[in-house]
């Protein structure tokens, strides 16, 4: 199993936010660069990088913060926030990004979407948030009526790379992943999965690998890491045992 450590932007510092608020941001790094080089030192082989105020914004917004972990470190790194048009998406793939995270746009345009994945295979990845079951997008301020379910149908035969699945109602506040609603996900479609949302203790990527469900791809770990609840080496160990 992946674990992608979340670098998420805010005003070119990394913070995490709870429930997706912007205005319950805690700033743990003023140097992303710093951030990323601390997480390749400890032996992580991904990055996953949001840019908070782009995703709100419709546009890209902290550009510099993530040219700069580009430039520090030579991890894989998948990016998402504000990317809506092919413009941004054909810009980071040429600055390095190695995937982009598509959400709002895969609600609002999937024709864009199943455009980009044809354009570039195996590079875009699939936002599917939810807030009480439901997919919510424009920086989780707006939740429609599809489930992360019929999301992820729409793009069965695209070629994504991934889903990226965000429980919302657990971001940020370190009470467990939704392991339940992840393997729902992972078994309705054939495109692997990657878990978000709630990522609290070592117990909780115990939990998603004794689903057994070989879809489920990885897992984002954000505060737990920063504040020190989960052990970045222990992670990596249990992660990388089967």
């Amino acid at each position: 199993m992946i674990l992608y450590p979340a670098i998420d932007l805010k005003d070119g510092a990394c913070v995490r936010l709870k429930r997706g608020r912007m205005d319950q941001a805690t700033v743990f790094n003023h140097d992303p660069a710093a951030q990323a080089r601390a997480f390749r030192d400890a032996g992580f082989r991904w990055l996953h990088c949001v840019d908070l105020n782009g995703a709100f914004a419709g546009a890209s917004a902290n550009g510099d913060a993530v040219r700069a972990i580009r430039g520090a470190v030579d991890l894989p790194i998948q990016l998402g926030g504000g990317i809506r048009d092919m413009a941004a998406v054909e810009a980071w793939l040429a600055a390095g990004i190695t995937r982009v995270i598509l959400g709002t746009a895969a609600l609002t345009n999937p024709a864009f979407v199943k455009e980009a994945a044809r354009a570039f295979p195996g590079r875009i990845v699939v936002g599917a948030d939810a807030k009480g079951g439901k997919v919510a997008t424009d920086g989780w301020a707006t939740v429609s009526e599809l489930t992360p379910e019929d999301l992820g149908r729409r793009f069965q035969d695209a070629g994504v790379a991934a889903i990226l699945f965000t429980d919302i109602d657990g971001d940020g506040l370190l009470q467990g992943v939704n392991v339940k609603a992840t393997a729902a996900l992972a078994q309705a479609v054939e495109i692997p999965v990657i878990a978000s949302g709630g990522v609290g203790s070592i117990a909780d990527i115990a939990a998603l690998m004794a689903a057994k469900e070989p879809n489920i791809e990885g897992v984002v770990i954000g505060r737990a890491l920063y504040d020190g609840r989960i052990d970045a080496h222990v992670a990596l160990t249990m992660a990388n045992a089967v």
